[in-house]
């Protein structure tokens, strides 16, 4: 039951009855710009007590230059074990062509993308093209930049729909806090080419093929000793649920307004309870921010 949440100040309260952590990235370990308070000492601590960390993101980019990143904010690449990406699992699946969707797509792609996503088509039989016109499939990793809306691309989703394009989504979250700011990503423009009508494939949590990948890559056989953290009921808490793990939500993410949890509080429990409900997840705790 949602009721049965505990609220947590950190993850060392439970964390003997794990083996294995997957760790959600922005909203848990960064804010688009440096580490949350606390996050440092918790991966630290979680590495001396011998547990497994998985990070697991929904970033539309390869699990290296992913890496990468996360070193330039401040979180090393040796404070965690393994690292997979929406990205990755995108990149994969358009490389091997190994399902019947990917292998009806073509090679012809137009990109929703920003610059930075280029290199989700290194090494990829796969030409970008400049129009809506001229391609096979629609490749979405994601906003133009981080000021705009899903209005914004209204007129190419139309054109993609009357074309009946497919579209491949590399990212699967709605919205992003950005230094304490929403932007859309790019699960917001496939949500909407779902809504009028258009084929989309959707890559990364809650999905399951993502999890397949990451709970290999763990490498901890018994999933009850495996616990997912993570700030979003749709894509963190419903898939660890999907997957058969257990779950652990941040409230100071993207649900802080909905689970009453202002700066310096802690989740109110019954709020937090009533949105997993209402989302049909059940997370089997949950703290403020990631704290040991």
């Amino acid at each position: 039951m949602a009721s049965d949440i505990r609220i947590l100040p950190g993850i060392g309260g439970i964390i003997d009855a794990y083996d294995g952590v997957i760790l959600d990235v922005w909203g848990v370990l960064h804010d688009g710009s440096k580490p949350f308070p606390g996050v440092l000492d918790a991966l630290t601590k979680l590495r001396a007590a011998g547990k497994k960390t998985l990070v697991l993101s929904n970033a539309p980019r390869r699990a290296v230059p992913v890496s990468k990143r996360l070193a330039e904010i401040g979180v090393p690449r040796e404070m965690y074990d393994h690292i997979h990406t929406s990205g990755e699992e995108t990149w994969t699946h358009l490389k091997n062509r190994d399902d019947e969707f990917h292998r009806s797509l073509g090679r012809l792609a137009y990109l929703i993308a920003p610059p930075k996503d280029n290199d989700i088509l290194q090494d990829l039989d796969v030409e970008r093209v400049e129009t809506v016109e001229e391609a096979e499939f629609i490749l979405n990793t994601g906003p133009w930049g981080w000021d705009e809306n899903t209005e914004r691309y209204e007129e190419i989703l139309q054109a993609a729909r009357r074309r009946n394009l497919k579209m491949v989504c590399a990212n699967p979250d709605l919205v992003v806090h950005l230094q304490g700011k929403e932007a859309i990503c790019a699960g917001a423009i496939a949500q909407r080419y779902e809504k009028i009508g258009g084929t989309v494939r959707w890559h990364g949590k809650p999905y399951p093929t993502t999890y397949v990948t990451a709970l290999k890559k763990l490498g901890v056989a018994d999933k009850r000793r495996i616990i997912a953290i993570g700030d979003s009921l749709r894509t963190d808490i419903a898939g660890a649920n999907g997957a058969g793990v257990d779950s652990l939500i941040v409230a100071s993410g993207i649900h802080y307004e909905e689970f009453g949890c202002p700066p310096d509080t802690m989740p109110d429990a019954a709020r937090l309870a009533k949105a997993a409900e209402k989302a049909g997840v059940h997370p089997v705790a949950a703290m403020r921010e990631l704290r040991w």
